[in-house]
Order: C-alpha cells, then structure tokens, then sequence
C-alpha cells in the first residue's frame, strides 16, 4: 500500500493536484498544512481516497486539529504541520516523545519546506518537504509504501 503526503502548498492546489494525478497507487493522502483550501476541494474529486488533514501556521481559520493520529495497515501514524512541535528549531525530540506517548511508529511532519527522512527509537519520522517553496533543493513530496516486510519512505521532487 502507497501512501502520499503533501506539505506547505500555499495556494498552488495546481500543483497538489498533479501529484494527486500522478500517484495514483496512493489511497491515502495526508496534507501536513498550509494551505488547507489547497486539499479540502479533492476530498471531493477523488473519493476512491482516503484523506488526512491537519492546519499548518498559515491555517488561520482551519477547523482542522494541528495535530492528530490515524492507524493505516496495522502502523499508528502521527501527522502533524509541526509549528507546535518544534520542529523549526531543527529538533525531531517533540515529534518523537509525541510520537512515543502515543505508540506511533511513523510521524509525518512539515513546516519547515525541508525534505527529511529519518529513523530513531523505531519511529520513521517523514517530511515531504514543500511542493510550493522549497528552502533547500527541489520542490516536493514523499510516498511510503507500507510492505510485508516493512516500510518504505521516500522523497519526490517536483
């Protein structure tokens, strides 16, 4: 199974909805925040998906949590924007003792426009990067293809 996680578009719903397109094997969709209007629409288009939505910092009025959890093929997911986490400041330490007290093993998370994939204390921790503006390298996002015999996150440029 495929997932596909989308961050920080900030109203280029053009682009979020080229990748929707062009990843096809993807049934579950997390939008990691900025700008939730960007995703809300697709719900709607493709509804043979399943999607997840959490508000970023620029979500001002988003009814959305900022951070939430959801279990896909037997592994517990957080997924979170990240501003309330402290992940701006270059640290994962929140995410994972979040993640941990919530027995997640897989953390999605943006706002900080950096394309990341890491392992600690059996948790993958997976930011997309921005498919709008990317602070470092190429616009893009990440797929996680859950396996029978493990996980699988990569990045994607644009």
């Amino acid at each position: 199974m495929r997932i596909l996680v989308i961050s920080d578009s900030h109203k280029r719903s053009g682009v979020v909805d080229r990748i929707i397109l062009s990843e096809t094997d993807a049934k579950n969709i997390f939008f990691l925040g900025d700008v939730v209007e960007d995703i809300e629409d697709k719900i709607y288009e493709y509804t043979d998906r399943n999607f997840y939505i959490v508000s970023g910092n620029c979500d001002y009025f988003s009814t959305y949590k900022s951070v939430d959890t959801v279990t896909v093929e037997n592994h517990k997911i957080l997924f979170t924007h990240g501003h309330t986490l402290g992940v701006k400041s270059g640290s994962t330490g929140m995410l994972i003792k979040t993640a941990l007290e919530n027995k997640c093993d897989i953390v999605l998370y943006g706002h900080t426009h950096i394309a990341n994939i890491e392992y600690a204390n059996g948790i993958y921790l997976v930011n997309p990067g921005s498919v709008a503006c990317s602070r470092e390298g190429s616009e893009s996002y990440a797929v996680i293809d859950i396996l029978s015999n493990g996980v699988l996150p990569q990045i994607k440029n644009i």
